[in-house]
């Protein structure tokens, strides 16, 4: 699959800015993610690309099991569409490799690290460290919608450090920061 076929899909079912802009993030982080997995960067950034493709359609449990027939149609490769199903463990999908695991590690922080960066007075990501982020994910008023569980679950499937993770996104980020409207 190709990442042009991958955006096509998804601004097929996907209309608003906010949810597009949460998919270039997460597919921004699933690159650099790659790089220090050892995996294929561009499919892994397909993964966070599509990860939420049929969140406006299925908004509730079906999601992204209802999602992952729609790619099976149009011929997604599995490793794909199984990777997207790993982002939800409430569906309790076999992590079989890096790049399932690195989903549910990184979509719920993705969108945390861009709330916290969004709240600082320069909406700058150079602002965020991890010691903020961890004092915010304690604040359950902040980004209440955001998943705290799923950022700790992936980090503990990935075998990695919470703050390592942290980092990695602020890192990830940074190439996207215009687009999503923060500053590197």
């Amino acid at each position: 699959m190709i990442r042009e076929d991958a955006w096509q899909i998804l601004c097929e079912y996907t209309t608003t800015d906010r949810m597009r802009k949460h998919a270039l993030s997460v597919e921004a982080v699933m690159r650099l993610a790659a790089e220090k997995y050892g995996g294929d960067i561009e499919t892994w950034g397909i993964v966070g690309l599509l990860h939420d493709f049929d969140y406006e359609i299925y908004p509730d449990l079906r999601h992204p099991l209802e999602g992952s027939k729609i790619l099976e149609a149009r011929g997604v490769p599995e490793e794909i569409v199984h990777a997207i199903q790993c982002h939800a463990p409430f569906i309790n999908p076999e992590y079989r490799c890096d790049m399932d695991k690195a989903i549910l590690a990184f979509d719920e922080l993705t969108g945390f690290v861009t709330a916290v960066a969004l709240v600082r007075p320069n909406k700058s990501l150079g602002e965020v460290e991890p010691s903020s982020v961890r004092k915010k994910m304690k604040d359950k008023a902040f980004a209440r919608t955001v998943l705290r569980e799923d950022i700790i679950l992936g980090a503990e499937k990935l075998g990695a450090d919470l703050d390592d993770n942290i980092r990695l996104v602020v890192e990830g980020l940074k190439p996207v920061a215009a687009e999503i409207g923060l500053n590197p």
